[in-house]
């Protein structure tokens, strides 16, 4: 299935098999209905996952804040809810907006139903059941203690399998599709599938010791390159390149225009993938780590934003023609704001990869605020826009409850982003100066405490900020609740015959 899926790449650079848009250009009924049953069951646990995930950050940072929502207890301290609350978003939340979205594209731009039957359901129930294990078991204190990678050996063999049947459902689309070419948005979703796949078999060996407890199998500066050669490609494939595929079908949809440049599309698809995966070792610069390590993982990160900022320009420039509809249309105001912050993360990452510059960000809340950047601007940004496109077409409606709600949802969710990582850039910047203060005799100009006290204001922001987003991702589950409450089961039905024929 792999050989098939990069064997075709010569059939994009030919000028007779480039694709301009996902565009529908005909439909016709079929006797073979798309799979959107696991979209619509995808779709809404994307929002209730994003709600609950987004309380757990709300709540942690509140406990910065009032140290006493701790609570006393144990499973409520910020030690354990942290670790769940990033569980929560990348992979509940995330992982469902990409299971969603991805099932979707794949079925209309291969104009084929999903492959393997029950298989779809089996990814859909499995990956539920991975999220309410991680839910019980990380508030337990039950961890590898390993970033993005703390869930226990069962359940890590458990999400292999549920992982392994994913790809399955989704390259046996691909090699069934009614069409000659593979549109660039696969392309995304397929790499994401795979190198994710890698990254949590290669992070994941472990020895067992008991049914909650395992070791991993490396050790010292080797254990270290292996976690954030995993963690920085989780963002890179399972945060970025699987939301670009996301962007590349919902942006020019949304915008009813073709994608600016199809061959830059497929130049930014082997640059981002051929570079991304090297650009780990900067998280660990200034440790034991060999000097050369470093080096390489900051050069790879600096060459790493032509690509990423080629990705963002073509989807800005899919547009042209089409900025009026920013004026009414929040959908795509979501969409292209969601493409301004991923330009605005990738040049960030960048730059806090020079060790100079690391010195001074390493450790500090402008790190926090950096992710933060990507997270709620890029990543939950463009997932619920594609959502607000998704969830009317496959609960046959003509559009979402309340377009209202989704420009307020629209506003609460930008305000709050900027608010969040405007705190954490003050913040980190202070943080970094204080700790590097020293006096004539060498001591420190400042104790950690002070720093910390220097630091609540922006302690306060953050929280606010969160809250005006966790606010949007309500007001998102009541006008989903009200969209889908009012679809009939016939309508449903009916609207899932529709398959597209003569695509470009």
């Amino acid at each position: 299935m792999v050989t098939c899926f990069l064997h075709t790449c010569g059939r994009f650079l030919s000028r007779k098999s480039i694709t301009v848009e996902p565009l529908e250009m005909s439909t016709a009924i079929s006797p073979t209905a798309y799979n959107y049953k696991v979209v619509r069951q995808f779709a809404i646990m994307t929002v209730i996952w994003g709600v609950v995930g987004m309380s757990l950050g709300v709540l942690i940072a509140s406990q910065l804040v009032w140290p006493e929502l701790n609570l006393g207890l144990p499973w409520t301290s910020f030690g354990r809810l942290r670790p769940l609350h990033t569980n929560a978003v990348i992979f509940a939340f995330g992982g469902c907006a990409l299971m969603a979205t991805s099932f979707y594209v794949v079925q209309r731009t291969c104009q084929a139903r999903l492959f393997g039957g029950p298989l779809a359901s089996f990814v859909f129930w499995g990956w539920q059941a991975v999220i309410v294990l991680a839910a019980i078991t990380l508030p337990l204190g039950f961890t590898s203690s390993k970033e993005y990678a703390e869930l226990e050996w069962p359940i890590d063999i458990l999400l292999t399998i549920v992982w392994v049947s994913y790809a399955v459902v989704f390259f046996g689309t691909v090699m069934k599709r009614q069409t000659k070419h593979i549109y660039v948005g696969n392309w995304f979703f397929g790499a994401f599938i795979l190198v994710t796949a890698m990254l949590h078999l290669v992070n994941n060996m472990e020895v067992p010791v008991t049914l909650t407890k395992s070791y991993s199998m490396y050790s010292g500066a080797t254990d270290a390159m292996i976690q954030w050669w995993y963690g920085h490609n989780a963002v890179g494939f399972f945060l970025t390149t699987g939301f670009l595929g996301m962007m590349y079908y919902f942006v020019p949809k949304q915008a009813g225009r073709p994608v600016y440049s199809y061959r830059l599309s497929i130049v930014h698809f082997w640059a981002l993938i051929t570079l991304y995966i090297w650009a780990g070792p900067h998280h660990l610069h200034y440790t034991a780590l060999p000097d050369w390590a470093q080096s390489l993982g900051m050069v790879m990160s600096l060459i790493l934003l032509a690509p990423s900022w080629g990705g963002m320009i073509n989807g800005m420039m899919t547009l042209s023609g089409a900025w009026h509809k920013l004026r009414h249309d929040p959908i795509l105001r979501f969409l292209v704001v969601s493409l301004a912050f991923y330009g605005m993360s990738t040049f960030e990452g960048p730059m806090m990869a020079i060790k100079t510059v690391n010195a001074l960000s390493h450790y500090t809340d402008w790190t926090i605020g950096h992710v933060h950047a990507g997270a709620l601007g890029w990543v939950a940004m463009v997932s619920i826009g594609s959502l607000y496109h998704l969830i009317p077409k496959v609960f046959a409606r003509e559009q979402m409850h309340s377009i209202g709600l989704i420009n307020a949802h629209f506003w609460l969710a930008t305000i709050g982003t900027v608010l969040y990582i405007a705190s954490m850039w003050v913040n980190g910047i202070a943080q970094g100066l204080m700790w590097r203060a020293v006096n004539e005799d060498g001591t420190l100009t400042y104790s950690f405490v002070e720093a910390l006290e220097a630091s609540h204001p922006g302690f306060i922001v953050r929280a606010i900020g969160g809250a005006f987003f966790l606010i949007g991702m309500l007001l998102m589950a009541y006008n989903t609740w009200r969209t889908v409450r009012v679809a009939k089961q016939a309508e449903i039905e009916a609207a899932e015959k529709f398959v597209v024929e003569g695509a470009h």
